[in-house]
């Protein structure tokens, strides 16, 4: 997610100081995402410096900062732009995969156990997470919740298909290594 506009969305909200926007955007993403105090001020000082942000008068060493007009723009365009699929990050699995298949002497379908093994704990605790009590204000942290269940849920599939494909895909048999050149002498002895 981008720290951006997370902070540009919770100073929609209203002014505030870089502490209240780490709590805020931790307890909107169910601590899911956390962030690093120092990230907030570095993002907050680049919103300041594009003009979509600009820091109040505070008091005792903390600003407030508020959104502008230009970062209300901006952020209303980032909501209604879809997230384009072409753009996400790496995914480190996928490429650890992808890897393992062509690398000599790793045993695949141990590395898909081993990380199948781990998702399906994901999603136990996701789960029982879910189950838990929650408030009417907990909309956020719940939708935030789903997407990880759904994810670790596709992950899982994804893993039962590639260990399928790599096992559709592995020779029945290992192929046989080369004969070795036959040794002269013994085949003098056999032409005698």
């Amino acid at each position: 997610m981008s720290v951006r506009y997370g902070l540009l969305a919770l100073l929609r909200r209203g002014p505030m100081y870089g502490y209240q926007l780490r709590s805020a955007f931790e307890e909107s993403t169910g601590g899911t995402w956390p962030l690093n105090i120092g990230q907030v001020y570095t993002t907050l000082s680049r919103l300041e410096r594009d003009g979509f942000a600009r820091a109040l008068p505070g008091q005792d060493s903390q600003r407030p900062y508020e959104i502008t007009e230009a970062g209300l723009a901006d952020l209303e365009k980032w909501f209604t732009t879809p997230v384009s699929r072409t753009e996400r990050p790496r995914d480190e699995l996928t490429i650890k995969l992808a890897l393992a298949v062509t690398t000599p002497g790793v045993n695949v379908t141990d590395v898909v156990q081993r990380q199948r093994s781990a998702t399906m704990r994901a999603l136990q605790e996701f789960t029982r997470m879910k189950a838990r009590e929650h408030g009417p204000g907990d909309l956020s942290w719940r939708l935030v919740l789903d997407a990880m269940v759904f994810q670790a849920e596709a992950e899982i599939r994804w893993l039962d298909h590639c260990e399928a494909t790599v096992l559709r895909h592995r020779p029945a048999h290992p192929t046989p290594t080369s004969p070795a050149a036959p040794d002269p002498s013994t085949q003098e002895a056999h032409s005698r």
